[in-house]
C-alpha cells in the first residue's frame, strides 16, 4: 500500500459523483471546524473502517467528508479495497485526498462531519516527522465543533517486524495512535467485526 505523499491536497469526487451527485470538498469553503469525536482502531479487515462510517454518519449524515490518505497507483489489491470503500459510502460524501493535516482542517469547515481513513498510510509516509504535525493538528482541533473520526491499525499486537524501517513504522504509528486516543473523547477497538468501546 502507498501513502500520499504530496503536501497539497487534492480534491476528487468518488465516482458515485457521476451517478448521483457527490459533492467534492472545496478548499475555500466557509462554514463549521473540526473536533476528534472518536479514534477507531483495529487490524486488518477488522471492520474499522465500516465502524467509522457509520458513527459519521450518524452524526454527519449526507454531509461527511471523507478524507483518503491512500493513493490508487498500480496496486490492484489497494484499487479493489478502495472501490469497495467508495461503494459502502453514501452518495452524499465528499472525498478529499490529502498529504498535509492543515489541509483537512481548511477543507471540513462545510461538512457536518469528517472521517480520515486512515493515519496509518498518513504516517507510513512521514514517519518521525508525523508525530509534530499530528500534534498542532490535534491541538487546532481541540476546541472546534464538526466531529472527526479518526480510523488506525492496532500495532502494538502483532509480531515484531523483521526490518529496521518496519520496526521504526509501527513504533511511531504507535506513538500516534495514542496522541489521537489522548485527544478523542471516545476510542473504540475493532476485532473480528465486533468493536469495543475502550474509552
Amino acid at each position: 500500500m502507498r501513502a500520499v505523499l504530496w503536501a497539497r491536497a487534492s480534491v476528487l469526487p468518488r465516482r458515485g459523483q457521476e451517478r448521483r451527485g457527490e459533492r467534492a470538498a472545496r478548499r475555500d469553503d466557509k462554514g463549521g471546524a473540526v473536533a476528534v469525536r472518536a479514534l477507531i482502531l483495529g487490524g486488518a479487515r477488522s471492520g474499522k473502517s465500516a465502524l467509522a462510517e457509520r458513527l459519521a454518519s450518524s452524526l454527519g449524515g449526507e454531509r461527511v467528508l471523507y478524507v483518503a490518505t491512500a493513493i490508487k497507483g498500480g496496486d490492484e489489491d489497494l484499487l479493489r479495497r478502495i472501490m469497495l470503500h467508495r461503494e459502502r459510502r453514501s452518495c452524499g460524501w465528499g472525498t478529499l485526498e490529502i498529504g498535509d493535516l492543515d489541509e483537512v482542517l481548511q477543507a471540513a469547515e462545510r461538512w457536518d462531519a469528517v472521517l480520515l481513513d486512515s493515519l496509518t498510510l498518513w504516517v507510513s509516509a512521514r514517519e518521525e516527522p508525523a508525530l509534530p504535525e499530528l500534534e498542532r493538528f490535534l491541538a487546532r482541533a481541540r476546541d472546534l465543533s464538526v466531529p472527526f473520526f479518526l480510523v488506525s491499525d492496532e500495532v502494538g499486537l502483532g509480531v515484531v517486524p523483521e526490518s529496521e524501517a518496519g520496526r521504526r513504522f509501527r513504533d511511531v504509528l504507535g506513538l500516534a495512535n495514542q496522541r489521537a486516543a489522548e485527544a478523542a473523547e471516545e476510542v473504540h477497538l475493532c476485532v473480528a467485526g465486533v468493536s469495543v468501546r475502550i474509552k
